[in-house]
């Protein structure tokens, strides 16, 4: 099996979403795990996932995160 096949069988693990925040910062390509967007609401459940994410690196920083205003899938 050439390589150039083997790279087109991979398995996209991550999809990247765009999240801007209340104070109007934005954050880009944050990974959500493509398993989780299986839910029927993704945006709640991208939402959740992405909040959950900021509370770990808020916790480890000592800086917290705003609230999101918006998420949307990155363009690629």
């Amino acid at each position: 099996m050439s390589l150039k096949m083997r790279a087109k069988q991979k398995i996209k693990e991550f999809t990247l979403f765009d999240v801007t925040y209340e104070d109007g910062s934005q954050t880009s390509n944050r990974k959500v795990p493509t398993a989780v967007l299986d839910a029927p609401e993704e945006e709640g459940v991208v939402k959740a996932f992405i909040e959950a994410q900021d509370r770990t690196i808020a916790a480890a920083s000592g800086r917290p995160r705003g609230a999101i205003k918006t998420v949307v899938r990155s363009r690629q």
